[in-house]
């Protein structure tokens, strides 16, 4: 069943409340720690509304923020070339030595 933008927001919510629930945290505990006010926890567990950055910050405190990678993961490459292109533009770049200087 597809559900809609309310029902996934109310859904997060009471996730959001389960989670703090099980590791025994006071809404002024979790609330404190990932740097919201009272209100504004209480509001995102009774309805779901929050920034992503709210969301990060509640994932890091609930111990939850392995699962935000899989949320929107890289689209998979249609050709070999597109592959080699999405390896190439993630791989870290290599540091270059500073050039050196003549010695007197």
């Amino acid at each position: 069943m597809i559900k809609t933008a309310p029902e996934l927001l109310a859904d997060h919510g009471a996730s959001i409340r389960a989670y703090g629930l099980v590791q025994r945290l006071s809404q002024e505990q979790a609330a404190s720690r990932a740097g919201l006010g009272l209100r504004t926890w209480r509001r995102l567990e009774r309805d779901g509304h929050a920034t992503t950055e709210t969301l990060v910050h509640v994932a890091v405190v609930l111990r939850c923020e392995q699962g935000l990678d899989s949320l929107f993961p890289l689209p998979v490459a249609l050709s070999l070339d597109e592959l080699l292109k999405q390896q190439t533009s993630n791989a870290p770049s290599r540091r270059q030595r500073a050039p050196r200087t003549p010695r007197p």
